[in-house]
């Protein structure tokens, strides 16, 4: 809009206002002076009403006074007086009303009447004092007849002025309510054209306003066509690549397990690197999406940073050794052990910091260096330094190179390789943190970054570690038990076996309901673990069985991931006699064992507790609860992890085949199982939310592809870590 128009618009409304409060104030004028009028007329009235009563008043005295006089009677000289004073009143009222009035005939009415008064008052008196012949005399020689003529004569003069001035007044008050009405109209009509006016103008405002929005509109969509086009085809190609990638690499795994020729082994080892390569180029696309999209999140818990240090130290060294490069790590002795805040956000802006440097620098040394900046307020300012003798960068590519996609110059790529990513998904996770980046460099000398990153310093002084219990049982008591385990998945059932061996306990082990009856009746058990799902027979339906068709009292324990609520009732009223929730826990486990088998507690001697060696620290993957269950028996370790790497691709593409095949029961039936092979590698905080919905919620093609390509890209990274842990087994 115009200046001129604006301007013009506030002088018209500023008019309108002025002028309807003119007409306002002139409206409530006229309205004042119909009232004023009104009031006028009515006393007017009064007035006249006044005389009248007067008129009548004084003649009905004066005829009582003669009836008095002509019966010569006697009478109350009080109550008489009364109404005299009574006619007295009323008279020096209507002389009040003279002052405001000013009317001749009403004026000599009053002394007329005054006059009268007086006369028979006289009359009265002389009747008291010299009775009615002398009292008779006075009335006729005051000529009061001659009196009472007057004055009627001049109530009817005054009627007729009270009658002339209360038409004149009325008159007066209906021009005064014609202008008043007159008035109302006038500001009701400038008060509509305004409220008119105002109401078009506010409409010509808001199409425009609507149509700017609608344009707005179209442009956001198509902003968010672009964004989702771009995010689909990353999101596309991710799922795509990864797929293929997770057979790739859990084959090779199993390849690299065989007896091969030394040329058949350099292929293999080829195939890994390359498919790992490619995983993490993968994975840092992964990565900036979700901070593009906002949802990665920063994690606090408290960490140890120089076992998070010497973890990415043990993780690279292989690499930095393969090099031949000196790789010094240096922590400040004053920093304090225990931090607060994300350890594998950390630990990732390590990896790819040291990974950069060791893929730029051919020779010399990398060095990574950790110092404490100062402390406040039980916030340490953290400061990282990774420094290279690599190749450098050029001064003038030092403002960009943290843009996406963005290294030093083209040669670097196709020498190098690397898609530019890793240094962006660097600071993105630095800021994230509230932590700051900078970068020093010189070509054909080497890079400095710098990091420094607040983290709180946690109030424990130690992280706890991981107990390894014991269970000692004196005599042969597990010696004679026989236990029948129900369990279809093999890394559940290498775990079960495991514990049940390290305490010498016998067992059978079958896959599904089915089996289970035909092995009852064989023969007896004294205790019975069951799986709730597995083909075939279910849980449910197999403990129908033995207690409806085979009549036994055997005691079964239900295993189940199901994380439902009243899933443990579900279980107990089907005819199970108690319940166990996977991940199986070794002391729940056992101390179920002792109490079903009706074996004394007092012979469960707990070994004294170890604190072993903290498991090592990775992103993904956390070793707490195999070592939990292991004890430190690095071939238990060995085999379940070497099931975790068979089984997890497997298990994927079987997920994705039934999802394309509109198979949902088997869909769900594959979820359920995945839960106990992803525990073993502590997944299942991570991984048990996005699996319980492919479990249990209904889906379409948009909610199936965002849990399963979460469970995906977390398994391919979960697969890359357990392959490091598998080699150092």
């Amino acid at each position: 809009m115009s200046r001129l128009l604006r301007y013009s618009l506030l002088i018209v409304f500023f008019a309108a206002i002025l002028v309807i409060v003119f007409l306002q104030f002139n409206t409530n004028r006229n309205i004042d002076r119909l009232i004023d009028g009104n009031d006028e007329i009515l006393e007017e009235l009064d007035l006249k009403d006044d005389l009248q009563i007067l008129h009548t008043n004084l003649f009905t005295l004066e005829s009582k006074i003669r009836g008095i006089i002509i019966r010569g009677e006697k009478v109350n000289t009080d109550t008489l007086q009364n109404e005299f004073d009574s006619v007295n009143q009323l008279l020096q009222k209507i002389v009040l009303a003279y002052d405001t009035i000013k009317a001749p005939p009403v004026n000599e009415f009053v002394s007329l009447v005054t006059r009268k008064i007086a006369i028979n008052k006289t009359a009265f008196e002389i009747f008291n004092a010299s009775g009615k012949t002398a009292a008779e005399k006075y009335i006729i020689s005051s000529k009061s007849s001659v009196l009472t003529d007057s004055i009627k004569q001049k109530a009817r003069e005054a009627d007729a002025l009270h009658d002339l001035l209360a038409r004149k007044l009325i008159t007066e008050a209906d021009r005064g309510g014609l202008r008043a009405k007159t008035m109302g109209t006038v500001v009701a009509i400038i008060a509509a054209l305004a409220s008119i006016f105002t109401f078009l103008y506010i409409i010509f405002k808001l199409r425009q306003q609507q149509i700017m929005i609608k344009q707005l509109d179209e442009s956001e969509k198509k902003a968010r066509e672009v964004a989702q086009i771009k995010e689909n085809f990353m999101a596309n190609m991710s799922h795509e690549i990864r797929t293929p990638m997770n057979a790739i690499l859990g084959f090779t795994n199993i390849l690299k397990r065989k007896n091969l020729d030394e040329e058949s082994e350099h292929h293999v080892q080829t195939i890994q690197e390359s498919s790992e390569s490619l995983l993490h180029i993968i994975n840092d696309i992964l990565d900036l999406s979700k901070i593009e999209a906002g949802m990665l999140k920063i994690e606090t818990a408290p960490f140890s940073i120089r076992n998070t240090v010497h973890t990415v130290e043990a993780m690279l060294k292989s690499k930095t050794d393969e090099k031949e490069l000196d790789f010094s790590v240096s922590i400040d002795n004053t920093l304090p052990d225990i931090l607060e805040g994300d350890a594998t956000r950390l630990s990732q802006i390590l990896i790819n910091l040291i990974s950069n440097a060791i893929k730029f620098t051919e020779k010399g040394s990398i060095t990574l260096n950790v110092a404490n900046e100062g402390i406040e307020d039980q916030m340490i300012s953290l400061r990282i330094t990774v420094s290279d003798t690599g190749i450098g960068i050029k001064n003038e590519d030092l403002n960009t190179i943290f843009d996406r996609f963005q290294q030093a110059e083209d040669s670097v790529s196709r020498k190098f390789g690397g898609t530019g990513l890793g240094l962006s998904i660097v600071k993105e996770l630095t800021v994230l943190q509230n932590g700051s980046i900078s970068v020093d460099s010189e070509t054909g000398k080497g890079s400095t970054f710098n990091i420094t990153i607040p983290y709180r310093i946690s109030k424990e002084k130690n992280l706890p570690l991981v107990e390894n219990i014991t269970f000692e049982v004196p005599g042969d008591t597990f010696e004679k038990a026989n236990i029948l385990v129900a369990e279809d998945n093999e890394i559940n059932q290498s775990l079960i076996k495991y514990l049940l061996n390290e305490w010498k306990i016998r067992a059978d082990f079958v896959e599904n309901g089915k089996e289970a009856i035909r092995l009852l009746q064989q023969q007896n058990y004294d205790l019975i673990l069951m799986d709730i799902q597995m083909p075939e027979m279910d849980g449910y339906s197999a403990t129908k069985e033995i207690r409806e068709v085979l009549k036994y009292k055997t005691p079964i324990i239900a295993m189940t991931a199901h994380a439902l609520a009243g899933e443990k009732d579900k279980c107990l009223q089907a005819g199970m006699n108690g319940y166990l929730p996977k991940p199986i826990r070794d002391k729940q486990l056992y101390n179920t064992i002792v109490k079903f088998l009706n074996i004394e507690s007092k012979t469960v001697k707990p070994a004294e507790t170890v604190n072993s060696k903290p498991a090592p620290s990775f992103k993904t993957i956390n070793l707490g609860y195999m070592r939990e269950i292991s004890s430190g028996n690095k071939e238990y370790e060995k085999l379940v992890t070497e099931q975790f790497l068979e089984s997890v691709p497997d298990e994927l593409v079987s997920i994705k085949n039934a999802w394309n095949d509109g198979s949902i029961k088997e869909l769900r039936q594959l979820a359920h199982n995945m839960k106990t092979t992803i525990s073993i590698m502590g997944l299942t905080d991570s991984l048990n939310p996005h699996l319980d919905f492919l479990e249990h919620e209904p889906l379409d093609a948009m909610s199936f592809r965002n849990h399963y390509e979460t469970i995906e890209t977390i398994c391919t990274m979960a697969i890359e870590e357990a392959t490091g842990f598998y080699k150092t087994l």
